[in-house]
C-alpha cells in the first residue's frame, strides 16, 4: 500500500475537543471560518473546472467521465446552496449528455444511459417541467425488462451492471419521492441480481462458502464498483429483496466470505485470489468494503462488521491519500467519504475530524505532485468529483457518496 500512497501529514484526532474547535463543534456543525473555507474553495475550483471543461471529450455522455457527471455537481451544489444559477448549469450538462447518448444498450448509471436520463429526469422535475420528467422516467423504465432478463450477457456489478441500472431508480426515488419509481421494479432487479450470483455460486461450487458468487470479465472482484462489496451494499438494503430470508441465507454468509478475505492490514483484495495488498481505492479495496460492511451491521446486528468497518478506516487513514490524486473512483475525496459514514454511524468525532483533514488535503489540489487524471476535470476520476466531496462535507451527516450510496 505504502507504495501507491503519500505519507499522512496530519496528527490524528486525540480525543480533546482542542483538536477539533477550528473545525467543528461538540454536535459536528462546522465553524462558520471552515465551511466559508470550503465554499470559497468550491467557487475557485469550479471555475478551474468549466474552464477545463472547454476541451473534454464533447461525445462523453457518462456521469463516470462525461456530461452527465458535472450536471450531477451541479444539481448537488443546487441542493446544497439553493442557487438558481447552478441548475441552470445542471440543464445545460445533462442537455449535452442526452445528445450523445451511447445507444449501446449501456444500462447503468455511472457508464451508460441510464444515468443520464435519470439526473434529466431530476433536473427537469426541479424545473418544473412534469411532462418532460415523466419522458426521461418512461426511457429509463424501458430497459428493465433487459434488466432482468440479462439478455447479452449483461454482468451485474455497479459500473456496466444490473445493480448499476438498479441505483438510477434509487436516485429517482431518493430525489423525487420513494414510489415515484414502484418498488417492484427495484425487487425484480434485486432477485435477477441474486438469482445470478446462486447460479455462479453453482458454477464455481462454492455454494458451501459464499452461496452468491460474481464476475467481471472472468475476475472475481471483491470492491465496490465491480465486486462483491457494492453488490450485496445493494442487496442488504431494506425491501429491495422481497423475501427477508433470502437476505440471511444467500447474502449473509456471501458477506462472510468477503469479511473472511481480509489481509492481517485491514484491507481487502482487488480480486478472489490475489495475495497483493496494494490498492485503497473506493473501487477496489478497504474503501468501498466499508459500505458492505455498515450495512451488514445495520441489517444483522454483528458487533464485528462494525470493528472490521473501523479496522477499513483505519487503513484508509493511514493510506488513504494516494499518487493516483484528489477524486472520486481512486483518489482522497472519495476514500473521505469512508470517514462520513463512519461518523454517520458512530457519531463518533474522530471520523469527521478525519474527512476534515482529507478535505483540507483536497483543498492543496495539485500541489502534492499527484498524477494527473485521464479526464482531469470528471466527476469520477478529476475535479469535479472533489469539488461534490467538498460541498458535502459542508453537511456531514447528510453527505453520501455519489452514483453508489442509498
Amino acid at each position: 500500500m505504502d507504495t501507491r500512497a503519500l505519507r499522512n501529514p496530519y496528527p490524528d484526532y486525540d480525543g480533546s475537543p482542542a483538536s477539533t474547535q477550528a473545525l467543528f463543534d461538540s454536535q459536528g456543525k462546522l465553524t462558520s471560518e471552515f465551511a466559508q473555507r470550503l465554499s470559497s474553495k468550491i467557487s475557485e475550483l469550479l471555475a478551474v473546472m468549466e474552464n477545463g471543461l472547454k476541451s473534454a471529450d464533447p461525445r462523453d455522455c457518462t456521469a463516470y467521465t462525461g456530461w452527465a457527471g458535472i450536471a450531477l455537481l451541479y444539481l448537488h451544489l443546487h441542493n446544497i446552496f439553493k442557487e438558481d444559477s447552478f441548475l441552470q448549469r445542471a440543464l445545460e450538462h445533462v442537455s449535452r449528455s442526452l445528445k450523445c447518448l451511447t445507444r449501446r444498450h449501456d444500462v447503468t448509471f455511472l457508464c451508460g444511459d441510464a444515468g443520464p436520463l435519470a439526473v434529466a429526469a431530476v433536473v427537469y422535475s426541479r424545473l418544473q417541467w412534469g411532462q418532460e420528467t415523466d419522458e426521461c422516467i418512461n426511457r429509463l423504465l424501458q430497459y428493465h425488462q433487459t434488466v432482468v432478463k440479462g439478455s447479452g450477457g449483461l454482468p451485474d456489478e455497479l459500473l456496466y451492471g444490473r445493480v448499476g441500472y438498479l441505483y438510477s431508480l434509487i436516485f429517482i426515488n431518493q430525489q423525487l419521492g420513494q414510489d415515484r419509481i414502484p418498488l417492484q421494479y427495484i425487487q425484480q432487479v434485486s432477485e435477477a441480481v441474486l438469482a445470478s450470483g446462486e447460479h455462479l455460486s453453482r458454477k464455481f461450487r462454492v455454494q458451501n462458502q459464499s452461496p452468491l458468487m460474481y464476475e467481471f470479465y472472468q475476475e472475481q472482484y471483491v470492491g465496490a464498483a465491480h465486486g462483491l462489496a457494492g453488490i450485496y451494499y445493494f442487496l442488504m438494503q431494506p425491501g429491495f429483496v422481497s423475501v427477508v430470508e433470502q437476505v440471511h441465507k444467500l447474502v449473509k454468509p456471501s458477506v462472510d466470505h468477503v469479511c473472511s478475505l481480509k489481509f492481517p492490514s485491514g484491507n481487502y483484495p482487488a480480486c478472489i485470489g490475489d495475495d497483493r495488498d496494494l490498492l485503497v481505492h473506493w473501487c477496489h479495496g478497504s474503501p468501498g468494503v466499508i459500505y458492505m460492511l455498515l450495512q451488514a451491521y445495520k441489517a444483522f446486528g454483528v458487533p464485528q462488521y462494525l470493528e472490521d468497518a473501523l479496522q477499513c478506516g483505519e487503513v484508509v487513514w493511514w493510506w488513504g491519500l494516494l499518487k493516483k490524486g484528489y477524486g472520486l473512483c481512486h483518489g482522497a475525496a472519495g476514500n473521505a467519504y469512508a470517514f462520513l459514514a463512519l461518523y454517520r454511524q458512530t457519531q463518533d468525532p474522530k471520523h469527521l475530524y478525519r474527512a476534515c483533514m482529507f478535505a483540507d488535503w483536497c483543498m492543496n489540489y495539485g500541489k502534492h505532485g499527484c498524477r494527473t487524471p485521464d479526464t482531469p476535470f470528471s466527476l469520477f476520476e478529476g475535479m469535479a468529483g472533489t469539488i461534490y466531496f467538498l460541498a458535502d462535507l459542508l453537511q456531514p451527516m447528510r453527505a453520501r457518496f455519489p452514483a453508489f450510496e442509498v
